[in-house]
């Protein structure tokens, strides 16, 4: 197998809460016209398995690259059922519904799932005073908690923190979460879409939820829920290296890795690397990319999946461009 910078097909989530900016912000293309709330970069959920969209390999889903060849792809001794990591764009417009994700125990208990989702939002834009809710608040039991999304009054048992561009919040499973408006992300987590919501409408479309079925969908919320589970937040604010290169941890945990590279002037950038990297150019300009045999461009809002084989890649930009790109992979 020649490997080369995977190119996937991208599932576009048109939710309620969603707006313009992964477009007029990020600059990407080929979107449909109206709101659009999620594109999903690299996923290998059920349902919404990426596909190979170019080269030899092209038509090819991910969850047959995972299964025939996981050390090529993923990295040397990693062994499982799908690829590891879902990464997102997610336009906050509006605020996101409150809701959580389970953490691998409860996923498997109560959702017949093999893992739950831990996440993490690095914030690409926010508006002024833009805001999340995460966490429940320390002096809040079961019951309170339980009449508060009854009654929609999230602040009162809820943690509100303030959110910045440059932000990375770090989000365990059973977290009860939400963010925006007006604040745009890029997300990494735990390949899962499991989710409980707290809320009266229908996400997708606004259409409200009867009042029995949303008491349901609250009680196996909190049957998810972890009380003194709470979010962390880090500035990935770092100096420059020698090159000018601004090379920042954004997150580090036991799912994934997130760094972000940035550089004010044209620079070329070396990576070398044992397990599979999720590259994702969030900058003003296409970048190139060269790996193995292959050389091309990634263009603005756009991923592609680096296969472990690869073991290293060069990114360069244009003649009067500048670089920010985000990495994404396992630990270790």
């Amino acid at each position: 197998m020649e490997w080369y910078p995977l190119r996937l097909s991208t599932s576009v989530k048109q939710h309620v809460f969603g707006g313009r900016a992964i477009a007029d912000v990020l600059g990407r293309s080929g979107l449909p016209d109206g709101r659009v709330a999620e594109t999903w970069e690299v996923s290998d959920v059920d349902g919404e398995v990426g596909v190979v969209a170019d080269g030899p390999l092209a038509g090819t889903p991910l969850r047959d690259l995972v299964r025939e060849h996981p050390a090529d792809l993923v990295g040397p001794g990693w062994s499982g059922t799908r690829f590891p990591i879902l990464t997102k764009f997610i336009d906050g417009a509006g605020a996101l519904p409150v809701h959580v994700h389970a953490d691998d125990a409860a996923a498997r208990e109560f959702e017949g799932q093999e893992n739950g989702k831990t996440e993490a939002w690095h914030v690409l834009a926010a508006g002024p005073g833009a805001t999340a809710l995460a966490g429940v608040r320390p002096d809040v039991g079961a019951e309170r908690l339980r009449e508060a999304l009854l009654a929609q009054e999230f602040d009162a048992v809820l943690q509100r923190i303030p959110v910045a561009a440059g932000d990375t919040v770090y989000v365990p499973g059973g977290t009860i979460h939400s963010f925006g408006p007006d604040t745009l992300i890029y997300e990494i987590e735990q390949t899962s879409d499991t989710q409980q919501h707290a809320m009266p409408f229908a996400m997708e479309d606004g259409s409200p939820v009867p009042e029995e079925q949303r008491r349901e969908n609250v009680e196996a919320l909190l049957r998810e829920t972890h009380l003194g589970a709470r979010p962390t937040v880090t500035d990935a604010t770092v100096p420059a290296d020698d090159d000018g290169v601004r090379r920042a941890v954004c997150c580090e945990g036991p799912y994934f890795v997130l760094h972000r590279w940035r550089c004010g002037h044209p620079v070329r950038v070396r990576r070398e690397f044992t397990t599979a990297q999720v590259l994702t150019n969030v900058g003003p300009a296409p970048v190139a990319v060269r790996a193995g045999a292959f050389s091309g461009e990634l263009d603005r809002a756009s991923t592609f999946l680096l296969p472990a084989a690869l073991g290293a890649v060069e990114v360069e930009t244009a003649a009067h461009g500048e670089l920010d790109v985000l990495w994404g992979h396992l630990p270790g």
